[in-house]
């Protein structure tokens, strides 16, 4: 994992490095510029694959490389398209760089992971962002219409562009073919025809596949362990593949989550860990938490602060940790979803809500991980994972009496606690303990004559409705960093507040 920016169309040596200064917080196991001709490329690493070989960017013949993410079946794309070449290293960056020459931009198709990149081969160049966007890419503009910029961030392009547009989920885009979309939620779903008994065995042999593959690594792993149904799963999954397997868990004093998730820790016998972290600990981390963020939606900066103090706490034992983002969405997990009464419905929205993940909780995790050099894998949102619990009838995850995500509940029923299995959905910001503290801040230092004045002023300018004092609140401490025509275009709005 690890962070990328660079300037396309003409070399700009000094801008990038500075860029990537930006990002060193993504990548504290290595830096590099390279200088082209017809552009300047610079990535940040987090060593993760090929620890002492993987240096970027890297280079085969004429092409060149920058590239975050982790390509989980690199090895079987190898034996499959690569046995006749040498490869100088072991990590899946390489692998790419041959793909690419071998196929072209369709090669992204191929793969099986997160990822943004940029290739550049003799002044053409190909962009890349995975199928979800769980991994982050812009792109930038500035005055001179010969330059394009890109970064994993937005903060990369402080003094160096007048414009940042989001590069969107499932696409390519190639500086001769132009842009393309490779992947399309709706498309990957053909609807299962077993009943909803036979389902289980099928959620629990996918996730188990999904949660597998994401223990890919030459350095340690860990688990992020809430003591809710989604993390526990992960955390059992991993469990079984991983010798002492390392669990974290965040709260103020008396939070739901630590007893949760110390339960499930003892059940599947992890090394555990706990932090507790008080009101004051949140109010001074708050600049930083949003700093990071580059959003102030009220819902994601809620549980954005148990996640930096959970990221901050598990970096010092491990790089990477699995998460349990991505099941609300596509077992309909969130409580808003039990309004839905019409199957069709509530399939579209579970859809619209998975697609629109990369700029609100993936961004989230992304951020709040990466701020501390650690990675994030969800293995919830695999994309057979996602095809699969899109599968079923949505009749199946209407609530009408039943605890949400029921089916996913009952796949697991024999292998976890039933205080876990039985757990009500909360928020990670709620069972944390965090979720109103910040809230009620917002509201002593907002006043009403401010909150109005500042929701006519947004409304007016950029179409945004303030939804809440909370809101105006983190703006306010955004703003010192972002200019705000950057920020409203590229910000997403979780629904689940």
């Amino acid at each position: 994992m690890c962070g990328i920016a660079g300037v396309l169309r003409q070399p700009a040596n000094g801008n990038v490095k500075s860029m990537i200064e930006k990002l060193a917080h993504r990548g504290p196991d290595g830096h590099g510029v390279k200088e082209l001709k017809k552009a300047s490329i610079g990535h940040v690493r987090l060593a993760i694959l090929d620890v002492e070989g993987g240096h970027q960017p890297m280079q085969y013949q004429d092409t060149w490389i920058a590239f975050n993410g982790e390509i989980y079946n690199y090895r079987d794309l190898q034996a499959k398209y690569l046995s006749d070449v040498n490869l100088n290293t072991t990590s899946d960056t390489e692998v790419l760089l041959h793909l690419y020459k071998k196929f072209g931009p369709d090669f992204v198709k191929l793969l099986d992971g997160m990822f943004a990149f940029v290739i550049y081969q003799n002044g053409e160049y190909l962009l890349a962002r995975d199928p979800l966007g769980i991994k982050p890419l812009y792109l930038g503009f500035g005055a001179d219409q010969n330059e394009l910029y890109f970064a994993s961030e937005i903060k990369a392009f402080e003094g160096k562009v007048d414009k940042v547009k989001i590069f969107p989920a499932g696409h390519w885009y190639h500086s001769q073919s132009g842009c393309r979309r490779f992947y399309q939620v709706e498309k990957t779903i053909h609807p299962f025809d077993g009943s909803e008994a036979q389902s289980l065995s099928l959620i629990k042999s996918t996730l188990r596949e999904a949660v597998h593959k994401r223990l890919l690594a030459d350095v340690p792993v860990g688990v992020s362990l809430s003591g809710g149904l989604d993390s526990s799963i992960v955390s059992m999954l991993a469990a079984e593949n991983t010798e002492r397997l390392h669990s974290f868990a965040v709260g103020v004093e008396g939070s739901e989550d630590l007893p949760a998730a110390r339960l499930v820790a003892e059940h599947i016998n992890t090394q555990h860990h706990e932090l507790i972290y008080t009101a004051q600990d949140m109010v001074d981390a708050l600049p930083d938490v949003l700093y990071y963020l580059e959003t102030f939606d009220p819902a994601l900066v809620r549980s954005a602060i148990p996640n930096y103090f959970l990221a901050k706490f598990a970096s010092d034992h491990v790089k990477v940790f699995l998460t349990g983002e991505g099941a609300d969405e596509v077992y309909a997990g969130y409580d808003y979803l039990a309004e839905f009464d019409n199957p069709a419905d509530l399939q579209d929205e579970m859809i619209e809500i998975t697609e629109a993940l990369h700029n609100t909780n993936l961004q989230r995790a992304d951020r709040m991980s990466m701020a501390f050099g650690l990675e994030a894998r969800v293995p919830f949102l695999d994309v057979k994972a996602v095809s699969t619990a899109l599968s079923f009838p949505a009749e199946w995850k209407m609530h009408n009496g039943r605890a949400p995500k029921h089916i996913l509940r009952q796949a697991f029923a024999d292998d976890l606690p039933d205080e876990i299995v039985n757990r009500p959905k909360q928020k990670f910001s709620k069972g944390a303990g965090s979720s109103d503290l910040i809230a009620q801040l917002a509201e002593e230092k907002i006043s009403d004559a401010e909150f109005i004045s500042e929701s006519q002023r947004l409304s007016s300018k950029w179409k945004y409705t303030l939804p809440n004092k909370e809101a105006l609140y983190y703006y306010k401490i955004m703003h010192h960093h972002y200019d705000d025509a950057w920020l409203f275009p590229n910000m997403g709005h979780s629904r689940s507040l």
